[in-house]
Protein backbone atom coordinates (compact mmCIF):
# COMPACT_ATOMS: atom_id res chain seq x y z
CA UNK A 1 0.00 0.00 0.00
CA UNK A 2 1.79 3.01 -1.26
CA UNK A 3 1.87 5.61 1.18
CA UNK A 4 2.51 9.40 0.60
CA UNK A 5 5.90 10.48 -0.66
CA UNK A 6 5.34 13.89 1.13
CA UNK A 7 4.16 14.77 5.08
CA UNK A 8 0.38 15.03 5.46
CA UNK A 9 -1.27 18.06 7.24
CA UNK A 10 -4.21 17.34 9.45
CA UNK A 11 -6.56 20.65 10.04
CA UNK A 12 -8.16 20.51 13.55
CA UNK A 13 -11.31 18.90 12.48
CA UNK A 14 -9.83 16.47 10.48
CA UNK A 15 -7.92 15.25 13.60
CA UNK A 16 -11.57 15.79 15.53
CA UNK A 17 -13.63 13.88 12.50
CA UNK A 18 -11.16 10.85 12.57
CA UNK A 19 -11.49 10.89 16.74
CA UNK A 20 -15.08 10.39 15.76
CA UNK A 21 -14.29 7.80 13.61
CA UNK A 22 -12.18 6.07 16.00
CA UNK A 23 -14.76 6.32 18.61
CA UNK A 24 -17.78 5.02 16.72
CA UNK A 25 -15.16 1.87 15.81
CA UNK A 26 -14.35 1.21 19.43
CA UNK A 27 -18.07 1.16 20.30
CA UNK A 28 -19.61 -0.88 17.21
CA UNK A 29 -16.32 -3.30 18.12
CA UNK A 30 -17.04 -3.56 21.62
CA UNK A 31 -20.72 -4.03 20.99
CA UNK A 32 -20.07 -6.92 18.96
CA UNK A 33 -17.96 -8.59 21.61
CA UNK A 34 -20.33 -8.04 23.60
CA UNK A 35 -23.09 -9.97 21.71
CA UNK A 36 -20.78 -12.71 21.28
CA UNK A 37 -19.55 -12.98 25.38
CA UNK A 38 -23.89 -12.50 25.86
CA UNK A 39 -24.22 -15.24 23.65
CA UNK A 40 -21.48 -17.62 24.66
CA UNK A 41 -22.72 -17.33 28.66
CA UNK A 42 -26.25 -18.09 27.51
CA UNK A 43 -25.20 -21.42 25.74
CA UNK A 44 -23.04 -22.01 28.65
CA UNK A 45 -25.80 -21.85 30.86
CA UNK A 46 -28.83 -23.45 28.69
CA UNK A 47 -26.97 -25.68 26.32
CA UNK A 48 -30.73 -26.40 24.61
CA UNK A 49 -30.25 -23.01 23.00
CA UNK A 50 -27.06 -23.45 21.33
CA UNK A 51 -29.02 -23.68 18.02
CA UNK A 52 -30.19 -20.37 18.17
CA UNK A 53 -27.33 -18.50 19.17
CA UNK A 54 -24.82 -20.02 16.76
CA UNK A 55 -26.44 -17.91 14.12
CA UNK A 56 -26.27 -14.70 16.48
CA UNK A 57 -22.20 -15.59 16.97
CA UNK A 58 -22.10 -16.07 13.22
CA UNK A 59 -22.92 -12.36 12.18
CA UNK A 60 -20.98 -10.94 14.72
CA UNK A 61 -17.22 -11.47 13.13
CA UNK A 62 -18.64 -9.70 9.61
CA UNK A 63 -19.75 -6.90 11.14
CA UNK A 64 -16.18 -6.39 13.32
CA UNK A 65 -14.67 -6.88 10.02
CA UNK A 66 -16.62 -4.37 8.54
CA UNK A 67 -16.20 -1.44 11.38
CA UNK A 68 -12.59 -1.90 11.63
CA UNK A 69 -12.26 -2.11 7.45
CA UNK A 70 -14.65 1.69 7.45
CA UNK A 71 -12.59 3.00 9.78
CA UNK A 72 -9.32 1.74 7.66
CA UNK A 73 -11.13 3.18 4.71
CA UNK A 74 -11.57 6.76 6.14
CA UNK A 75 -8.26 6.91 7.56
CA UNK A 76 -6.80 6.11 4.28
CA UNK A 77 -8.42 8.80 2.46
CA UNK A 78 -7.45 11.58 4.55
CA UNK A 79 -3.72 10.39 4.91
CA UNK A 80 -3.99 9.78 0.90
CA UNK A 81 -2.94 6.42 1.20
CA UNK A 82 -3.73 4.49 -1.72
CA UNK A 83 -4.09 0.98 -2.56
CA UNK A 84 -2.87 -0.85 -5.70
Amino acid sequence: MPLPNEPVTLTAEQIRQLNEKLVTMRHDVNNQLSLMMAAMEIIRRKPEAAERMWAALGEQPAKLGEAVGQFARELEAILHITRP
